[in-house]
């Protein structure tokens, strides 16, 4: 038997039902709630003829003990990546925007930056498979429906995968508060693989060497950094601005 997991929320479980139904096992949602979103959910359930059942709200709450689920969870097959990354690379027509995420281990982040990178219309968010959130219950909700459409990657070694991006002739641009080239006037590439650290520790030593170029975001308050979902927003569509708007490949 397949292994299964949970989503939970209104944009996690429609983005599943409408990007991959067949992997949808069954969805429960709360009884009492007769609103327009759940009306949504339950019309797309219907028509794709997913297994639907109407629970009360303690059922649901027992799968998170007490987590927001917004009266809808929908137990789904995990899914096997349907392509590698070279596979992607290979079928693109236009320069790659990617983001790679160094040591980002909180889920909460992992579903903001999967978020920014849907909004983006980035290729896809890679990570050390050794230092990174999986995909979980609180990846896609926080995700809002992002998790089930970013192509996300996450390799044996992040340095070896930056050093084949390169051959690629992808430029690997990573952050850091004390880099000579400010975001906005730095000379960037179109293709562009963004490069995150985490909170307080930022990137590793193999990961910095890689870079082609270390950009700072220009910073006018007091605080000293942003969350990295924050700098990841601001880094794509910075690349978005550039390139004339945004467009998934």
């Amino acid at each position: 038997m397949k292994p299964t997991r949970a989503l939970y929320g209104f944009h996690a479980v429609l983005a599943r039902l409408r990007s991959n139904p067949e992997s949808v096992v069954e969805i429960f949602v709360d009884e009492k709630r007769g609103d327009a979103r759940i009306r949504e959910v339950v019309a797309v359930a219907e028509r794709l003829g997913v297994r639907l059942m109407q629970v009360p709200v303690k059922r649901l709450d027992g799968f998170y003990g007490g987590g927001r689920h917004q009266g809808v969870v929908a137990i789904v097959v995990d899914r096997a990546s349907r392509e590698s990354l070279e596979d992607l690379l290979e079928r693109l027509t236009r320069p790659p925007l990617l983001l790679v995420l160094d040591g980002v281990t909180d889920p909460h982040n992992l579903g903001a930056c999967l978020r920014v990178a849907d909004a983006a219309g980035a290729n896809a968010v890679i990570a050390p498979r050794d230092r990174a959130a999986g995909i979980n219950a609180t990846v896609s909700k926080v995700a809002s429906g992002a998790a089930e459409t970013v192509p996300y990657f996450t390799v044996t070694n992040l340095a070896r995968t930056l050093s084949e991006l390169k051959e690629r002739d992808i430029w690997i641009v990573g952050t850091d508060s004390q880099a000579q080239s400010d975001l906005y006037t730095a000379e960037l590439p179109l293709p562009v693989a963004w490069v995150m650290g985490a909170e307080g520790e930022g990137m590793r030593r193999l990961t910095r060497e890689r870079c082609d170029l270390l950009v700072r975001i220009p910073m006018q308050g007091k605080v000293q950094s942003l969350n990295v979902s924050v700098a990841s927003g601001l880094c794509l569509f910075e690349s978005v601005r550039r390139r004339g708007g945004a467009e998934r490949q």
